[in-house]
Order: structure tokens, then sequence, then C-alpha cells
């Protein structure tokens, strides 16, 4: 799929074909772009990591440093899943089941791909999906 997208100007619409090749790239584009944010901000970490790496000599400024590594590295573990859910979605779309609720197959919805591109359950089948969680969570 070569077709480039300008996500600045296209909007997916209603109106068309449901993941046409337009759709499509335009969804491509998108987690293409995500993913690239998410490994630049990956390295900006790293660097800052380094940077911050020196031995502070006070006892509480080494455990703020400590707690902020802690929460930097949650985050990146965070992004790293996120980062094959965003592949995960990509091979979806090389596959032809993208866009498509992986559970009754119907089309998710332009909406919500546009809000969380790496969606697989269209809203009412997330729906159901967290309320059964939630009733075994509760028990």
């Amino acid at each position: 799929m070569s077709e480039k997208i300008d996500l600045s100007s296209y909007v997916p619409s209603e109106d068309e074909e449901f993941m046409n090749s337009q759709q499509k790239a335009y969804f491509r584009a998108k987690l293409v772009a995500w993913r690239n944010d998410i490994l630049r901000e990956a390295r900006e970490t790293l660097e800052h990591l380094a940077e911050e790496s020196a031995n502070h000599p006070d006892l509480a400024d080494r455990a703020s440093s400590e707690t902020d590594r802690a929460i930097e590295l949650r985050a990146r573990d965070r992004q790293r899943k996120l980062i094959s859910k965003i592949d995960a979605a990509m091979q979806r779309i090389d596959d032809g089941t993208y866009g498509y609720c992986e559970e009754t197959g119907e089309p998710i919805g332009l909406k919500r791909l546009d809000a969380r591109p790496i969606a697989t359950l269209s809203i009412e089948a997330q729906e159901r999906h967290e309320r059964r969680e939630k009733v075994y969570r509760d028990e």
C-alpha cells in the first residue's frame, strides 16, 4: 500500500466505502506517526536517564531521582506494549481485517478508530467486555 495521505487534510467519512484504500492509508499514516512519536520519546528518555545517572550525595535527592526513574521506566514499558498493539493494527491493515470488530465482525466505526486507531472491538463489544470484566473483578 504505497498510497500517501495527508493527515491534515483528509478526514475519513461515513459516505465513502468502509476501509477503502484511502482510509487504510489514513489509518496506517496515523499509526506510523504515533509509533514514531513513541520511539522518539523513548530515545529522549534514554538520553535523559543517561545524563541523570549522576550520583546524588543527598539521600533525599537520590530517592527522588530513583522514584522519577521508576515512573519513567514504567511509562516506557506501557508504551512498549502500545507499540506492539500499533504493529498488530498495521498487520490487520495488511491482512484486511483492520476496522472490523474481532468479536462480531462488524465495522468498528470511523470515529472510534480515529480516536483509538488500535481498537479491536466495536463500542458495543467493548462495553460488553468491560461489564464482564467488572463482574468478575467484583466477585
